[in-house]
């Protein structure tokens, strides 16, 4: 439905990989004029460059709330208005939760949970004002299901779940919409990312895109995905599940948990079998 984008304008945070990227691509194929913005400045330069001229990059940390106010107030000054906000930027640690200490637990939450509140705060009066607009939250399978080893990360896509699906009946009132994408396992530099490097390393960390794999089978690819709930966007659908697998699961954890369960801590099991063992 390419004419529900044409010549709107689209923040994508995180989009110098991976999904973010992914985003940006589909969105100026479809007619939208997106800010890409990522906290890596050699990176989000890279891909606004192969991008090509609808895409306009910004370096931003999203957890600075100042920063983020001033991206998104910048945007809506030079092109009218601000259509759409897509909250993707996102870091993942796995392992036991024993082995993290606060210093892992504040980042993750920083990250993932502060930075969709600061890109929501700075957007959502604008929004308001203009009466309409889209914020689409990136959570995760995760934020639906079990994910163990994967606690913290699980952790804040159930809170952007959570600020989603209730943000989204209060924003009715003023005609904004309100949603959330929920993939299943997505292929993406992420999965082969460790601990940020200022943090101490874990004692052992899981091998993520195998643990996921041995979950729920292969990841999906980015671009697939991203057209599939780009369709879930154009429809305002609430929670985005994508693709088939995802809402299969999310189906099969409400009518039987037990299995779910029962897959998860064969899975575990044999991730911790080879901490064990030492092997990787």
């Amino acid at each position: 439905m390419k004419k529900y984008w044409e010549g709107k304008s689209a923040v994508v945070t995180g989009a110098a990989s991976g999904i973010g990227l992914a985003l940006a691509r589909a969105l100026i194929a479809r007619g939208a004029e997106v800010w890409v913005t990522d906290i890596d400045s050699a990176g989000i330069r890279l891909a606004a460059q192969a991008l090509g001229s609808k895409a306009h990059s910004v370096v931003l940390d999203v957890r600075d709330a100042s920063a983020v106010r001033e991206v998104i107030e910048s945007v809506a000054e030079a092109f009218g208005r601000i259509d759409f906000l897509f909250n993707n930027a996102g870091i993942i640690m796995a392992g036991e939760f024993h082995d993290f200490d606060t210093e892992h637990l504040d980042r993750i939450i920083d990250v993932n949970i502060r930075g969709v509140v600061n890109g929501t705060v700075a957007a959502y009066p604008l929004m308001i004002r203009q009466c309409g607009g889209h914020i689409v939250n990136m959570a995760s399978l995760a934020g639906l299901a079990p994910s163990p080893l994967l606690s913290p990360y699980a952790m804040t896509k159930h809170a952007v779940v959570g600020l989603t699906s209730s943000l989204r009946f209060e924003a009715a009132r003023y005609g904004i919409r309100v949603s959330a994408i929920c993939p299943a396992a997505v292929d993406t530099p992420l999965l082969d990312a460790g601990i940020p490097p200022d943090l101490h390393e874990l004692p052992w960390r899981p091998n993520v895109r195998r643990y996921l794999e041995r979950l729920a089978g292969t990841p999906c690819l980015a671009d697939k995905m991203v057209h599939a709930a780009l369709r879930g966007v154009e429809r305002n659908q609430a929670l985005i599940l994508v693709p088939a697998r995802a809402r299969l699961t999310a189906l099969v954890y409400r009518i039987a948990p037990g299995l779910v369960h029962a897959i998860g801590r064969q899975v575990v099991a044999a991730e911790l079998k080879e901490r064990l063992s030492g092997s990787v």
